[in-house]
């Protein structure tokens, strides 16, 4: 039986230029209602994991959750999933470092910016800062990475840099970790702890 997962295949696939009669077929038989579009992997991780937390079945409810390779490709999959192609509703999290990308895409998909919520620094950040560098470090030492840590702040680059910019680096610097974490920053989060971007899009949707 052809599922969700199937479906945010079939779109990757057709944003990189391939055929999209497979992802139209699919968003018909599955009821998709609505695209989130996000930067990457990580998030990805990260919004499957809260909205499981809640009680959330997204495919169920017709929502695809899309990670793009980047922000710069929000123009191609609003293009394609939003009101110039298969019509369905666009929402997602996007870096404010990166919104303009956002802005120029959406607007010229006629698509609204409404249901898109803005990240200081990225997701990544927001959860570091939610949870606190103490607790993130205690998620480390339990996932096994503490002397990977270690040997990551003894890196004269990292000599005075903030807590949480340190961290924030260090998820980005193995292959896969970033992704890893998005799950279990979230997953350590108490529900008053939510960071506010995150929050909203799961309430929106």
């Amino acid at each position: 039986m052809a599922d969700m997962r199937a479906f945010r295949d079939e779109v990757i696939g057709w944003a990189a230029g391939g055929p999209g009669e497979v992802a139209s077929d699919l968003a018909v038989r599955l009821g998709v209602r609505t695209a989130v579009l996000l930067e990457g992997r990580s998030d990805l991780a990260a919004v499957e994991t809260l909205a499981a937390r809640r009680g959330r079945d997204l495919a169920a409810e017709g929502v695809c959750v899309v990670p793009m390779g980047g922000a710069m490709s929000v123009g191609r999959y609003a293009d394609l999933l939003g009101p110039p192609g298969l019509g369905l509703r666009l929402a997602g999290l996007c870096d404010e470092g990166e919104q303009r990308f956002y802005d120029r895409g959406l607007e010229r998909a006629g698509a609204p910016r409404r249901d898109f919520f803005v990240c200081v620094s990225d997701l990544e950040d927001e959860l570091i800062r939610a949870l606190g560098p103490a607790e993130v470090e205690e998620v480390v030492r339990a996932e096994g990475d503490i002397r990977a840590w270690q040997t990551f702040l003894h890196q004269p680059a990292q000599h005075g840099r903030p807590r949480e910019q340190q961290l924030r680096r260090f998820l980005g610097t193995k292959k896969g970790r970033k992704i890893r974490y998005g799950r279990l920053l979230v997953e350590a989060l108490e529900p008053e702890q939510v960071p506010a971007p995150l929050d909203d899009l799961l309430t929106s949707l």
